[in-house]
């Protein structure tokens, strides 16, 4: 934490998941845990055609830490046929990129060492959705395709051998993203299950797996609470760093 807002935004996490601190006391070593919060609103323009946009904040290393600071995100969404639609978007990331020490060929001795800093990211999808209905069970398949560039980065990584900062390049990266979903519409229940699992391939293969399981809560007709638990299974190292983790996620929409 380099500011004393986001010590005080981790604090406010940190005690959201107070109620979780048996199951946070038991993950593996290796394991990580963090906390989800979303935000979204949704505007059907008519049959066919729909807006939305969502504000989204993460936590990493056992909720220390802010890795998403922000995520603005806009979309529209189109209805082609009933049980397949059609999405665009674009979001906006502020991430907290978290310390990397490179090393070399020998891995013992240094070679670059990238202290956490703070960057924007730029990410747009395409997104074909189908979903089919069988009594009060749901089933939905969603194929996405995402690129996110990573702007350069001026004098944020140090060479050890040159002793001067150097600049880190821009990049580009393509996802492969497919999810299946579960949900049940239980009779005269404002809260009804769900259960998603979702694989993310690029370059190189199968980088992670992201399983969910959790409750759509209806407060009132246009307004729904979620909460979740996931588990990512990091499979391949990318430029996000990420680990295996546990994740809290609490979501709200708005559709009007």
């Amino acid at each position: 934490m380099n500011t004393r807002t986001d010590r005080l935004l981790a604090g406010a996490c940190m005690a959201l998941a107070m109620t979780l601190a048996p199951l946070t006391a038991a993950h593996a070593q290796s394991d990580d845990f963090g906390i989800w919060l979303d935000a979204g609103a949704e505007k059907k323009l008519d049959s066919h055609w729909s807006v939305s946009g969502e504000l989204e904040m993460r936590t990493r290393n056992n909720t220390r830490t802010l890795s998403r600071l922000a995520g603005i995100s806009v979309g529209g969404e189109y209805k082609i046929i009933r049980g397949l639609k059609a999405s665009a978007g674009y979001t906006l990331i502020w991430d907290n990129n978290p310390e990397e020490l490179d090393m070399k060929s020998d891995n013992l001795t240094p070679n670059k060492w990238t202290p956490g800093y703070r960057a924007v990211r730029h990410r747009t999808h395409v997104t074909l959705a189908g979903s089919l209905s069988i009594g009060r069970l749901g089933l939905s398949l969603r194929e996405r395709w995402q690129y996110t560039y990573r702007p350069a980065a001026e004098g944020k990584r140090y060479d050890i051998d040159e002793a001067a900062w150097t600049n880190i390049r821009g990049k580009g990266k393509n996802v492969w993203r497919n999810r299946l979903l579960i949900d049940y519409d239980i009779a005269h229940c404002k809260a009804d299950p769900f259960a998603s699992a979702e694989m993310f391939t690029a370059k190189g293969g199968i980088q992670k797996m992201r399983y969910a399981v959790g409750i759509d809560y209806k407060i009132r007709k246009q307004h729904t609470l979620s909460i979740s638990y996931k588990y990512q299974d990091v499979t391949s190292d990318d430029d996000d760093m990420e680990s295996n983790s546990h994740i809290l996620g609490i979501g709200y929409k708005y559709k009007f």
